[in-house]
């Protein structure tokens, strides 16, 4: 069989076409694999974005051979805008110049906008023939090609967790380049670049939660402060540097004593501002190198490197003037209250947990007229588990009615006769015994059960006098109030309720608040006060003389009486002095037009003193001892007996 020479020639140029085109298109498969291969080693040992970004561009240009390589963002702006990342064997510069978006216009149809755009690669577009980049816009990317020996550019997108998060770009000299095998290739890495990015950006995710949870471990959030897990590791840290090194510590412990109740009545948005606004005092205060921390609720903490206490008193001395002007909270001046305990180290305790809970019981012997500061005492412990372990029973008595209603008698001083009483709380506790008011008293506040007893206080003052009226007494009932109770949001209406529940006349209700409570919180008690009265209510100022009120805010209360502190009444008969303010204090009283009750009567030449004076009511030990309020009636028989 002979073949044409012609023919023979035809097939032998094909044949060497075919095989130069295999030949280019396994070297391109060769160049995308090891781009590829070198790539996965790259993203291996990436541990910073913008670091693989440009280390996998170079991979592109030096390993593979590319003429550019590029990686470009889609940005979620309004205008959809690309931003450069990193590129190599192309000005950055240039490109940023181009302003280019991936938006779908006439003029948004690059290669990395479409491949942005459609989530699918933008395959072998060639610069210089290309219909498309003979728009005027990209008249400066053909000039750029050109210059810099480019033909054909591919954008493979980079999407990771359905994202698309940009498009990774690669430019070619030959205008024929990114062949179907050479783009699959380059599509995996693609691939394996958009998932490098997504890893690095997830463990900054994590390593940013594992530190959020470290800071929630060590700091506390609304002051942005060391937390009490923290104060006790660096205070024990100093500890044991102090035992070796010899020298001591000392340990301020600073209790905020309002907080409590500004959370109760204003909130706890109140309170936190509060806070924020001593922390910053404090911070202001102190030197970088003193170590503060939020240590509780309402307390915080402070050690020094001293060796003598007198320094730690000093430092003291200085928060305490500090932190002693009012803050401004939920519209109020509101003045905080701040106790301070000291503790030293080795005097006091040897672990930073016991000394940090010696310079906390230290506050509890605070005096705020002395500077608002003590210095720790042995022995506090025993005090402190007692103290705790009432408070439950506390807790308990007024949770099952277990307290006792006492009445304290008033006399109108010119009939003699009976015209009420004061209502008074005891406890007996079944192991104490008949415990101090003064004790359990600061134990409810100390514990914020103030509300609780107030409550229980008003229920058992109503049903007594639903008692006494239904035998045909009418006996007024007089109730302290506490400044805490003024804050109570809901005070009136439950005394409103109670009216209801066991409808009894507003004459036989009355309340008695301490001029020393009205004079801490004046615009508080004034709007109190008012709406009590509004319900018909009589009000009286309790321990009248040691408030230090002013004349003109006395003549703005809405109160019926003044009650003559016992101070000033039982020295009276012997005491000259005392007898002339007792007298002033009545004539100023009938000036107001107010009645004058004078505690502390405890014999008869005071009641006679009194009569001469004009005063109108007295209570004290003459005329009796606070009793349980079943035996009042038997007293009062007792009581006509005698004065008639």
């Amino acid at each position: 069989m002979t073949y044409s020479i012609n023919k023979s020639n035809k097939d032998n140029s094909n044949s060497v076409a075919t095989d130069e085109q295999l030949l280019t298109k396994f070297e391109r498969a060769v160049c995308a694999l090891k781009t590829l291969s070198a790539g996965n080693r790259t993203l291996l040992h990436a541990s910073d974005e913008q670091e693989l970004l440009y280390d996998m561009c170079q991979v592109i240009v030096k390993k593979g051979g590319y003429r550019f390589a590029a990686v470009a963002y889609a940005e979620h702006d309004k205008d959809k805008s690309i931003r450069w990342m990193e590129t190599i064997g192309i000005d950055k510069a240039f490109m940023e110049t181009l302003n280019y978006s991936w938006s779908d216009t006439e003029m948004d149809r690059s290669a990395v906008a479409t491949a942005i755009r459609t989530n699918q690669p933008c395959v072998g577009r060639r610069i210089l023939t290309d219909s498309l980049y003979e728009a005027p816009a990209y008249i400066p990317l053909r000039e750029n090609a050109i210059k810099s020996g480019y033909a054909a550019v591919t954008a493979f997108p980079l999407h990771a967790s359905g994202e698309v998060l940009g498009a990774l770009v690669m430019g070619a000299t030959e205008p024929d380049a990114f062949d179907d095998e050479e783009v699959s290739l380059l599509s995996e890495l693609a691939d394996d670049l958009a998932y490098g990015v997504a890893n690095l950006r997830m463990r900054i995710q994590h390593q940013a939660a594992e530190a959020t949870i470290a800071r929630l471990a060590y700091y506390d959030p609304l002051t942005e402060l060391p937390n009490r897990t923290f104060m006790l590791e660096r205070l024990q840290d100093a500890i044991h540097t102090a035992k070796q090194q010899h020298h001591a510590l000392a340990l301020l412990h600073l209790n905020i004593v309002r907080l409590r109740g500004i959370n109760q009545v204003l909130g706890y948005r109140s309170g936190d501002q509060l806070l924020q606004q001593l922390t910053q005092r404090l911070k202001h205060t102190l030197k970088e190198s003193d170590f503060l921390a939020r240590v509780g609720e309402s307390e915080f903490a402070l050690f020094l490197h001293t060796e003598e206490a007198d320094y730690a008193i000093r430092v003291a001395q200085r928060l305490a003037k500090v932190l002693h002007d009012s803050v401004e909270v939920a519209g109020l001046m509101i003045d905080p209250r701040v106790s301070i305990g000291i503790a030293l180290y080795p005097e006091h305790a040897n672990e930073a947990d016991t000394l940090l809970r010696r310079a906390n019981a230290a506050t509890n012997d605070v005096c705020l007229a002395r500077g608002g500061y003590a210095l720790y005492k042995g022995g506090r412990e025993q005090e402190c588990a007692r103290r705790l372990s009432l408070i439950g029973d506390l807790r308990q008595a007024i949770k099952q009615n277990e307290l006792l209603l006492y009445c304290q008698p008033k006399v109108d001083i010119a009939s003699q006769r009976v015209c009420g009483a004061e209502a008074l709380v005891r406890w007996q506790h079944p192991v104490h015994g008949m415990l101090s008011t003064m004790e359990f008293i600061k134990l409810a506040e100390y514990a914020g059960l103030i509300t609780p007893l107030t409550h229980w206080m008003l229920d058992a003052v109503f049903r007594q006098s639903h008692a006494w009226y239904k035998e045909g007494l009418e006996r007024p009932l007089a109730v302290n109030l506490s400044v805490h109770d003024l804050y109570d949001p809901l005070l009136v209406d439950r005394i409103q309720d109670l009216f209801s529940t066991w409808s009894i006349s507003p004459e036989l209700i009355q309340f008695e608040l301490t001029e020393s409570v009205l004079m801490e919180e004046p615009s508080v008690a004034l709007d109190a006060l008012t709406k009590l009265k509004k319900l018909g209510i009589r009000l009286f100022i309790d321990d009248f003389g040691t408030g230090y009120s002013s004349l003109s805010y006395l003549q703005k209360l809405p109160v019926d009486s003044i009650k003559i502190d016992q101070s000033f009444v039982m020295p009276m008969a012997t005491n000259n002095n005392s007898a002339v303010i007792v007298r002033s204090t009545i004539e100023l009283a009938h000036n107001l037009g107010l009645e004058v009750v004078a505690e502390g009567v405890d014999n008869q030449a005071v009641w006679d003193l009194l009569a001469t004076m004009g005063g109108e009511v007295a209570q004290g030990y003459l005329v009796s001892m606070p009793i349980p309020a079943e035996q009042f009636n038997n007293w009062e028989d007792e009581w006509i007996r005698m004065s008639g």
